[in-house]
Order: C-alpha cells, then structure tokens, then sequence
C-alpha cells in the first residue's frame, strides 16, 4: 500500500492550558487550513502554513468603495427605470421633454459612473493582488 493512501488512524493526545488552546486558535484562524487537524498535522511535521496577512489601514478604504460602487448601481438602476417609464408613457404631452432631458442627463452621468466603477475595479484588484502575493 502506497504512503498516500494510508488511512490515518493513529490518535496523538495533547494536553493544552486555556491560553495555550486560546493562542492556538488564534494563529489557526490566520491560516488558509479548513480544519484544525490540517493545521495540526502541518505544524508537527514542518509543512509549510500559509498565514493570511490583511493590511487593516486598507480595510476603512475598501468598505467605503463597495458602499460607494453599490451607490453608483443604485443611481444606474434608478435611472433606468425612469427612462422605461418614460418610454412606457408614450402619448402624453410632456413625454417628449422628458425623454431629452433624461437623455441628456444619462449622457452626461454615464461616462462618469462607468469610469468611477473601472477605477475601483482596480484598486480592488490591486488590493486582492497584494494579498495574494502576501499569502505566497
């Protein structure tokens, strides 16, 4: 039988104080292991462990973007559904003058949120490339 297919049935008991099970806990939580066993197994064999390593000054930035980009699809979405509103309201007086005043308002703000949403694409990005190559 081959060493990759061996079943593990071998127990290993050990005792921890409270701090002790609390710290490691702690340092399991920042690793990618889905399970305390793999982190376990890894630590006494000397594998290697993969800590992730957040920049929290970067966390305040990145939640008022997401806020920011769900705002914008909000206006998008709103703006939307008055033009098919309008659209639908053919035959009524204003309907006209409605349509080119909203025509020209979407012209003007949709350059404007589509660059705004490309430009936190990629700081996003950016920011999910350096916490990969901080993971590696």
């Amino acid at each position: 039988m081959e060493a990759g297919n061996e079943n593990r049935s071998k127990w290993i008991k050990v005792r921890l104080k409270p701090s002790e099970e609390e710290q490691l806990n702690k340092s399991f939580k920042k690793t990618t292991f889905q399970n305390l066993s793999e982190f376990g197994r890894a630590m006494i064999l000397g594998k290697p462990v993969t800590v992730i390593h957040r920049d929290k000054s970067m966390d305040e930035i990145l939640e008022e973007l997401a806020l920011l980009r769900r705002e914008l699809n909000a206006i998008g979405n709103n703006l939307n559904q008055a033009v098919r509103n309008i659209n639908s309201a053919h035959g009524f007086p204003d309907t006209r003058l409605w349509m080119n005043l909203l025509t020209i308002i979407n012209g003007k703000l949709e350059p404007s949120i589509s660059e705004i949403k490309e430009r936190m694409s990629k700081y996003s990005d950016l920011w999910s490339q350096k916490l990969k190559v901080e993971r590696a």
